[in-house]
């Protein structure tokens, strides 16, 4: 992806899933709306740094955190390989003096999000570590539970998501199990990022979709299908469409599922004996199973092969998933 070029982005799909001490399952899902106008600014080099390492957190909800600044405020963002643009909660904007699109602008200044319209606002500067980003494009959403319960033990609520409207040209790196977060800082360095190995991993190509998600092949039952790889979901989920096509018996839970815009919806479980990853055959898994229709629709599930979910983050722990957007590859180990 050209970093020095504005890139077209479909708002397509970010999910997540409320642990089950909440007895609630939130998903977040964009469906096809406006195409949305995001500059893709490389970062700028600070002096003879290539790279910005950042520490992560994971929240009672499993998401990973990092900490950053909006506009000179600290803030709390999750990063989530799912959604494919970056995102800030609704009762922050405020907060953070981020103002609305002016009708100037190239950007859209709303966007229909399952057939329903949220802002889009600008953070002046939006700043991970070192690397400052200017007058970046966000859209405002209803964190709603996952903002209050994310703020348990730590006095601070999730502020918004870093998506791949950011992760993909600074050629992110995200650490799964060592959870860290490396960020390119000069677009022209070359090579390996210092430090990182990946002896004893099994590589699994990234396919990156026309609404930038992020794709890896792999099985379900010796049914061919693909993932998306979302670290924004807190587990894997498979479409419940899929699934019953598959006539794989399902259990009953009491997780209700809500979404932006969305109807609540209930969660299933399901016994997955062959769950494979590319070459990476999975333990047999319990998976929750939904109705992902905002996300997962038409074309995805009519594909060959079609894709099945999601592959979450309670997976990605652990195999000690790395996601490497540079060499767009996921890396896997047991």
């Amino acid at each position: 992806m050209p970093q020095r070029a504005i890139i077209r982005r479909v708002f397509t799909g970010i999910s997540k899933l409320v642990p089950p001490k909440s007895l609630t399952a939130l998903v977040i899902a964009f469906g096809l709306g406006l195409p949305a106008l995001v500059s893709a600014r490389p970062p700028k080099p600070a002096g003879s740094a290539q790279y910005e390492a950042l520490p992560l957190r994971r929240s009672a909800q499993d998401h990973l955190l990092v900490r950053a600044e909006i506009n000179g405020k600290p803030a709390i963002m999750v990063v989530d390989t799912g959604a494919p643009v970056s995102a800030i909660a609704l009762n922050r904007r405020a907060y953070f003096g981020m103002k609305p699109i002016t009708g100037k602008s190239r950007i859209p200044s709303r966007l229909s999000i399952n057939g329903a319209f949220n802002a889009v606002v600008i953070a002046h500067n939006l700043r991970l570590g070192a690397l400052n980003l200017v007058d970046e494009p966000m859209v405002t959403i209803n964190l709603g539970t996952l903002r209050e319960d994310s703020a348990a033990g730590t006095g601070q609520g999730m502020d918004g998501i870093i998506g791949t409207d950011i992760l993909s040209p600074t050629k992110a790196i995200i650490d799964c199990a060592r959870q860290m977060l490396i960020l390119k800082m000069d677009p022209f360095a070359t090579g390996p990022v210092p430090g990182y190995g990946f002896s004893g991993y099994r590589r699994v190509p990234m396919h990156e979709s026309d609404g930038y998600n992020l794709y890896v092949d792999g099985s379900v039952n010796g049914r061919p299908a693909k993932l998306m790889v979302d670290t924004g979901a807190f587990a894997t989920l498979l479409h419940s469409t899929f699934v019953h096509s598959m006539k794989i018996p399902l259990r009953n839970t009491a997780f209700r599922s809500s979404g932006v815009n969305l109807k609540e919806r209930g969660v299933k479980i399901a016994n997955i004996t062959r769950l494979s990853i590319g070459s990476m055959d999975m333990r047999s898994s319990m998976v929750g199973v939904i109705n992902l229709e905002g996300l997962i629709h038409g074309r995805l599930l009519d594909a060959s092969p079609p894709v099945a979910g999601l592959l979450g983050s309670e997976m990605l722990q652990r195999y000690h998933a790395i996601i490497d957007f540079g060499t767009s590859s996921l890396y896997l180990k047991r």
